[in-house]
């Protein structure tokens, strides 16, 4: 017997009110033999479900009937909806719509307690368009056409095929399979500075989480920031990453790529940060600073 049946059965007799044995049995290809056994198991259960003989007769619910009351517990019922209403927030098509019919279903009123925005301070529309169509184009196996900026400042047109939108570190990826490249590749979606969604569809294909590149490139980094910025700090790195001091400031340990954003993110903290390891990086702030000084000395 299938739980799964008797929850559509339910579904059914909600909607249409009253149904027959044959025409449950054809909407579910199952024998009237097997309707009648699950009616009887739906009975045994509590659900006040009857069946009428005869020419009106027929398979019908109480017409107050409540389903919360019979499947699920209240804190299931509201778990549902949670999980329904974050998937909503999410953008994710038929939330809403799903999330109205199960509210109705089970006699609950939900709470808009959850919003998410993928944009980021000062863009309204920008971000949030791009993620909807990178998603549109997951769920549709459509190509995508992009122009990208990698860490080099190489700006490149891409047609890839997403496969996965990837929440890592306070950043959005879309990992995919990269036409041009013929490999699997991970992009930023800050990065992604044009796109287009293409009709060509694809098969998609499991992207290799062994090969994921997200930590391959890293390097082990111990940093001291002063205690002035720690506001910053705690913002930025985990809590497990963070040793506090007995003057107060702060020595960082992690891990994150050596690049030309790495001395960028570095530089941005000024005087409030000093590399302990790797001893080289030192050199290539100082020397940048240095740059930074000349091309803006008075």
């Amino acid at each position: 017997m299938s739980d799964s049946r008797l929850f559509k059965i339910l579904y059914y007799l909600l909607h249409k009110k009253r149904a027959t044995a044959p025409e449950l049995a054809a909407e579910f290809e199952v024998s009237p033999r097997t309707i009648y056994r699950d009616i009887e198991a739906l009975s045994s259960a509590g659900i006040p479900i009857y069946a009428e003989p005869g020419r009106n007769g027929g398979i019908y619910l109480l017409q107050d009937f409540i389903l919360d009351r019979a499947l699920l517990s209240e804190k299931e019922r509201q778990e549902l909806l949670t999980t329904i209403q974050s998937l909503s927030a999410t953008g994710y098509m038929g939330g809403k719509e799903m999330l109205t019919k199960l509210s109705a279903l089970f006699n609950v009123n939900t709470r808009n307690w959850l919003e998410v925005d993928f944009s980021r301070w000062g863009n309204c529309t920008h971000d949030n368009t791009k993620f909807k169509m990178l998603k549109t184009a997951v769920i549709q196996c459509r190509e995508v056409k992009i122009i990208y900026e990698n860490t080099n400042s190489e700006r490149s047109k891409r047609i890839i095929q997403p496969l996965k939108i990837s929440y890592k570190s306070k950043e959005w990826y879309v990992k995919g399979f990269c036409m041009e490249k013929q490999d699997f590749r991970i992009f930023k979606l800050n990065r992604i500075l044009q796109w287009e969604l293409l009709e060509n569809t694809f098969v998609p294909r499991p992207y290799p989480e062994q090969r994921d590149n997200l930590q391959s490139t890293h390097s082990k980094l111990i940093l001291l920031f002063s205690k002035e910025i720690a506001y910053r700090v705690y913002d930025e790195f985990d809590e497990t990453e963070i040793e506090r001091q007995r003057n107060g400031d702060l020595m960082v340990c992690s891990e994150m790529p050596v690049d030309t954003w790495l001395i960028g993110y570095l530089l941005s903290f000024g005087v409030q940060v000093e590399i302990i390891e790797p001893k080289y990086l030192k050199g290539v702030l100082a020397d940048q600073a240095q740059e930074i000084y000349k091309k803006n000395k008075p």
